[in-house]
């Protein structure tokens, strides 16, 4: 439960708001309570003909009590959702400062559709947790002890009965539910990750699956994770319906116990504690009826409980750990060079580079080459900080010891949003003018795109990523490396989807410190597989299964006259 308590912690939970929930859980089912035992009453004392301005309070007290339980249910569930709401939306933004800031390497470390489940699903648990669980408990809790103390004021021994089925109904079953669902749900949340991550492959790189012959088995295994998913929700259900069920059973033995109680009471004369009236007779057999409407949803509580301390297990996964200091940022005045020591990357110690070592100083301009599948792509997330080291060290040789600190990686994959031009450069630098953004885009080549466009960098971009080219896209995400003004940056295939003139341009204007594209003084690694001006210092990045050795090429100042036309600022 660690973690879950963890994960709640980030989430911000108003006690207020969740004080004002549970008080008007309890006058819903208090209303209910008092409306049962007092239909009750008015039913026999009806049933003697008193005076009908006997019976006249407790008519208006029927009819308000059943109008407040309709209130008071609307004024629970408003409170309630409130604050789950509330929750969940502080801790995705606490979850999307760790990814973003924070130590975690989880945005490399799982697949998108993991990420997905983790950030959209798994949160939404943790809010389940609030509407199903937290508050639902201790309304249960306030009325189970006032339906036990108004049964005693009438028969002691039926009191003892009802809490014997409270027992039953509110204790054994959800113990019981919670870890007979344990496995059943970790099998569910394994299937409903694996299921996300297969369609999301499936739909995100549809074309390039068709075209390696891939997409059928991948689209194969995404149906028959939905039908891992259909099948744990199925066994889930079983156990669900088992606990539902006792929920009636503990409910019928309290009315019987009740009745048998009192019917005995009463035909042999014992005195209740409220008299040997049936209008008592009454109130002691309806009021468990009413009682047991508390601990119905405990089931369902305990089965919330589960599920939200599986999604928080997953989800603390995405977090720093508790004692792991907080990254602070570089500022935009403070170039940091990297020093590489024995450094060897890798998504996981089966395929790693080979280890390499230099000193990358401020400003220097390197592109990181290498055949395909060598490793480029996981020594650039490692000097980013976003993957841990196999093996060596990364270490900031100039402004402080944190890898990460002023590095920013610009992903090969990187999104575009469903959002404006403007706003897709913005997410890198929310104080971006729309002149800069505009320089930034003539400096890509899109300007005059962008120009043309209905509303300008305005222009809305339905569809994100399916709204524009490859050399579009690869141009606009080149974009935002111009207007990031990182001390660091690392870019992987800048000029993939480009004509081979457009390409030789970028990439040159990229390794130039000289060309305008970026500040000279900020350092810059690219990872390509095209071919690098002449003079570009170059890091070969070799395999550790022999490949290419791990050889890296000494510092070449860059010379204008072997380089082609740069691309400069417009």
């Amino acid at each position: 439960m660690t973690d879950l308590r963890r994960v709640l912690g980030l989430a911000a939970l108003d006690r207020r708001r969740i004080a004002w929930a549970v008080l008007a859980g309890v006058a819903t089912l208090g209303s209910a309570l008092a409306l049962s035992a007092l239909s009750a009453w008015l039913i026999l004392r009806a049933w003697q003909m008193p005076p009908v301005l006997h019976l006249t309070v407790a008519v208006v007290a029927v009819r308000a009590l059943g109008i407040s339980r309709g209130i008071f249910r609307y004024l629970e569930r408003l409170a309630t959702h409130d604050v789950a709401l509330r929750g969940t939306v502080a801790l995705r933004a606490a979850l999307y400062r760790a990814l973003a800031q924070g130590e975690s390497t989880a945005a490399w470390r799982f697949r998108r559709g993991d990420l997905v489940v983790r950030t959209g699903e798994d949160v939404d648990a943790i809010g389940d947790v609030v509407v199903r669980a937290l508050v639902p408990a201790a309304v249960a809790a306030v009325l189970a002890v006032a339906s036990v103390g108004l049964l005693a004021a009438f028969s002691p021994a039926a009191a003892a009965i009802l809490a014997g089925c409270f027992l039953l109904a509110g204790v054994v079953a959800p113990i019981l539910t919670a870890r007979a669902q344990t496995d059943d749900d970790a099998d569910h949340a394994r299937a409903r990750a694996e299921a996300a991550a297969s369609t999301v492959l499936a739909i995100e790189s549809a074309a390039e699956l068709r075209v390696a012959g891939r997409l059928a088995g991948v689209r194969g295994r995404a149906a028959a994770a939905h039908r891992d998913v259909a099948a744990a929700e199925d066994r889930a259900a079983r156990w669900s319906a088992l606990a539902a069920a006792a929920g009636p059973l503990a409910t019928g033995v309290a009315v019987v116990g009740a009745l048998l109680v009192g019917t005995v009471a009463y035909g042999s004369g014992t005195a209740f504690a409220g008299g040997t009236s049936p209008t008592s007779l009454a109130i002691v057999v309806l009021v468990p009826l009413a009682a047991f409407e508390a601990t119905s949803v405990l089931p369902a509580a305990a089965v919330a409980v589960v599920r939200g301390r599986l999604a928080a297990r997953r989800i603390a996964r995405l977090l720093p750990s508790p004692d792991g200091a907080a990254r602070v940022p570089a500022s935009a005045t403070d170039r940091p060079g990297l020093h590489l020591d024995g450094l060897v990357a890798g998504y996981d110690s089966a395929r790693t580079t080979a280890p390499i070592t230099t000193t990358i100083a401020p400003g220097d301009r390197v592109a990181l080459v290498g055949r395909s599948g060598v490793g480029k792509t996981a020594l650039a997330l490692t000097i980013a900080g976003l993957l841990p080291p196999i093996a060596g060290t990364v270490r900031r040789g100039f402004g402080g010891d944190d890898p990460r600190a002023g590095v920013t990686f610009f992903a090969e994959d990187a999104r575009v949003f469903e959002t404006t031009v403007f706003e897709n450069l913005r997410v890198v630098r929310g104080d971006l003018t729309e002149a800069e953004a505009l320089a930034a885009l003539d400096a890509t080549g899109l300007g005059g795109w962008v120009r043309a466009l209905p509303d300008g960098v305005h222009t809305m971009l339905t569809g994100g990523d399916r709204s524009v080219s490859g050399g579009q896209r690869r141009r606009l995400l080149l974009a935002r490396v111009v207007v990031s003004q990182a001390p660091v940056v690392v870019v992987d295939e800048p000029t993939e989807h480009l004509d081979d003139a457009s390409s030789a341009r970028l990439l040159t204007a990229l390794l130039d410190a000289d060309s305008g594209l970026l500040d000279p003084a900020t350092t810059v690694l690219v990872i390509t597989h095209r071919p690098v001006p002449d003079g570009v210092r170059t890091v070969t990045i070799g395999g550790a299964d022999g490949g290419s050795a791990g050889v890296v090429a000494g510092r070449v100042h860059l010379e204008k006259k072997s380089l082609p036309t740069p691309l400069g600022r417009a």
